[in-house]
């Protein structure tokens, strides 16, 4: 179960051989601010290994996809609402790409090739997506989950959702920060922090110091 949602079960490749995304948006010749929304399950998983990241500002739980109106953690929980639980990651373009962000998405953060689910937890609130906030991102998406497709790298096709970002709701306080908040709890212990030392492994030099 625990390798299934971080990956492990459809990866052909060493995570120190996942590719680069060949196309990809240059590094802003200044720091600045800006953001990706990234849907790969529970969000106190991919909250957990994006904070890790050097050039990630912040990370924010949320939900996208539906309305304001049923944008609440019993309501998505529901499966019925439309939402997905996402993650909101401001980060420094002047020091991150966001093909370098995908690429984490994709090599760590979940299994791209589960639909609706990421292992025991099964909805299409935890779904694989992308919510794109413009072209660029689009166009950058697409390009990577060809690159991957055609490359073989999951012994199966990649199901990630491109999703145009209408909306973005803050997840409740409580969910913010939880894995760091919450380190001895089941579900962080087996779930979670798999997924980051994961991340410390194999992308270390990537980390914050």
């Amino acid at each position: 179960m625990i390798s299934s949602l971080f990956g492990g079960s459809s990866l052909r490749i060493s995570p120190k051989d996942f590719p680069d995304p060949v196309e990809d948006a240059p590094l802003a010749p200044q720091p600045g601010r800006a953001l990706a929304v990234l849907a790969g399950g529970c969000f106190w998983c991919t909250e957990a290994v994006y904070l890790e990241l050097e050039g990630v500002l912040g990370v924010m739980s949320g939900y996208s996809g539906g309305s304001a109106e049923t944008a609440d953690y019993k309501s998505v929980c529901t499966g019925r609402t439309e939402h997905a639980e996402v993650i909101q990651i401001e980060y420094d373009p002047a020091h991150l790409t966001f093909g370098a962000l995908l690429k984490i998405f994709f090599a760590v953060a979940h299994d791209p090739t589960q639909l609706d689910r990421q292992g025991n937890d099964v909805g299409p609130q935890y779904r694989s997506a992308i919510f794109y906030a413009n072209d660029d991102q689009k166009r950058i998406a697409e390009a990577y989950i060809r690159q991957l497709d055609e490359a073989q790298v999951f012994s199966s096709k990649i199901v990630t959702r491109l999703e145009p970002l209408e909306d973005f709701f803050e997840a409740e306080a409580y969910h913010q920060n939880y894995a760091a908040l919450n380190p001895g709890q089941g579900y962080i212990q087996g779930v979670a922090l798999p997924k980051v030392e994961k991340l410390r492994q194999y992308f270390g030099e990537q980390l914050k110091t």
